[in-house]
């Protein structure tokens, strides 16, 4: 059950110390997949300053979607102008800007024209699927996993990539002369931020494109040839922490180092500060992705988990073992845009709530596949149970506790992979959900932990850039910083938790 604690400690700093600059403050960029966020912090780790922007989704197939990178930026551009205004801080009091980003979108762009050549391919996309399947045929499954700790997927930049330089006229010629440019989208920010001088990224970002060898920490040339990518479009990679690159003046006002880069997820991990190996935490996002901390040594998942890098500071990569639920969020964004069944996010925990149990109703979220442990990219969203009496409250029910299910498939995955998971920690939008966030606990049994701020991701990226720019000292003096916390802890009898279970294990076999 929720056991509230017993004070929660006040964060921010006064009006009066923001005006006198009396500390200087580090500025996290948080770009995710649906809104482009800013968020200041002081030297605390406290928020002071936030400001967010939703920009357009783009769906122009089935299965397809995209984003338009100058949209991405513009919208990010403006929120950090926001936030340094909402903050009343110019360039000079930010000693560092930290990037957080989603992972595995796809821009490729010419480098004399600044100008992407494309839309951006959303890692949600799905329209290389065929181009996977052939490559499961020839029996590479193997090779992959083994160099780049992923399996074959449309999810990953590689195909995504290619499908580009196949499709766009003219865009293979220009990426063997050397003129186009690939960026993940922390990329792509730091080379518009750069005034176009900077083509960088993090250990992290590299190593969720399936060219990226997580053992030797390079491009691997043997699988850019598998895909006909030359090694003259990859970005330079460098450590999570320690400056990547400066803004040009004009950008924000000031010539800012960009300290911190880290892929969302891998942010998030170390935003909850899982430093030790055996930490777990899952972010709750457009999607759900669990994130357990393995240490110096990548471990390899018999389970469908990936192997990933959680980050690379002083030269020292941590692993990370990772199970990616492609839409966990978002199935509440359909219900509010698609369905019109609700008009915010917020009003699915009273609803949930205002009813005993699911009525026997099960939504599957497959809109794009299933992602781990099933990766199955034929599958379909379906609804099963629905009777007479099945109204909008169950359906909304319903979505939510898929959240907690898809949580809980890959968390028994990642458990046969590495044993018993005493706690999860938590984070991002849908955690502040009570109901969700009982229901996790209680189909999990599992202990759930909630910090009072969800902003583990922006979080993560501002302590690895006040690492990086020595606004913070050390891990060790990261892990001083005090914030208190909510624990939700299972409440529910097994039998009921055990005939639930089976009704989403049945449900899921229905929808490929």
């Amino acid at each position: 059950m929720f056991t509230p604690p017993a004070e929660r400690p006040v964060g921010g700093v006064s009006a009066e110390q923001k005006r006198g600059n009396s500390m200087k403050y580090i500025m996290s960029i948080d770009q995710g997949t649906t809104s482009s966020r800013a968020v200041i912090f002081n030297n605390n780790a406290e928020i002071i300053s936030v400001a967010q922007r939703e920009f357009p989704q783009y769906y122009p197939a089935n299965g397809y979607v995209e984003h338009d990178p100058e949209e991405i930026f513009s919208s990010q551009l403006q929120v950090c102008i926001d936030a340094m205004k909402n903050a009343n801080i110019i360039a000079a009091d930010i000693a560092g800007i930290g990037i957080t980003n989603q992972r595995e979108t796809t821009i490729v762009w010419d480098k004399n024209t600044g100008k992407p050549v494309y839309n951006a391919i959303v890692w949600q996309c799905r329209r290389t699927a065929d181009m996977c399947r052939e490559l499961e045929e020839k029996g590479l499954t193997g090779f992959f996993r083994e160099r780049t700790g992923l399996i074959i997927n449309p999810y990953f930049s590689a195909t995504k990539i290619k499908w580009i330089l196949d499709n766009v006229e003219g865009a293979r010629e220009k990426a063997e002369n050397g003129d186009l440019l690939f960026g993940t989208v922390d990329c792509w920010l730091m080379w518009k931020l750069s005034g176009g001088k900077a083509h960088v990224t993090d250990y992290s970002n590299a190593s969720r494109t399936m060219l990226f060898n997580i053992h030797t920490l390079e491009w691997d040339k043997e699988i850019l040839d598998i895909f006909g990518i030359p090694l003259l479009m990859m970005p330079e990679v460098k450590p999570s922490s320690g400056e990547l690159c400066r803004t040009s003046p004009e950008i924000l006002g000031g010539s800012i180092p960009v300290c911190g880069c880290a892929g969302d997820q891998q942010s998030a991990l170390f935003g909850q500060r899982c430093f030790d190996k055996g930490d777990v935490k899952n972010t709750y996002g457009t999607g759900a992705f669990l994130l357990m901390n393995t240490g110096e040594n990548p471990a390899v998942s018999e389970s469908g988990l990936l192997t990933t890098i959680a980050w690379v500071i002083d030269r020292k990569p941590v692993y990370a073992l990772e199970g990616s639920v492609f839409i966990a969020g978002a199935v509440i964004k359909w219900l509010r845009d698609e369905l019109e069944m609700i008009g915010s996010a917020q009003e699915t925990e009273k609803i949930a709530l205002s009813i005993p149990d699911n009525g026997g109703v099960y939504l599957v979220p497959a809109f794009v596949g299933l992602g781990a442990p099933y990766w199955n990219d034929s599958a379909r969203g379906i609804i099963t149970g629905l009777t007479r009496g099945s109204g909008k409250k169950y359906i909304v029910r319903a979505a939510l506790e898929a959240i907690a299910y898809q949580t809980y498939d890959v968390l028994t995955a990642m458990e046969k992979d590495a044993g018993n998971i005493g706690s999860i920690k938590v984070d991002g939008g849908a955690s502040a959900n009570n109901f969700l966030m009982q229901f996790q606990a209680d189909i999990s049994g599992k202990n759930i932990i909630r910090p009072h701020s969800v902003e583990s991701t922006a979080l993560g990226a501002c302590l690895l850039a006040g690492l990086g720019c020595g606004y913070f000292g050390s891990i060790d003096d990261i892990k001083r910083i005090s914030y208190g916390s909510d624990t939700f802890t299972p409440a529910m009898d097994e039998e009921k938790r055990t005939s639930l279970l089976s009704g989403w294990h049945n449900a899921v076999s229905r929808c490929s």
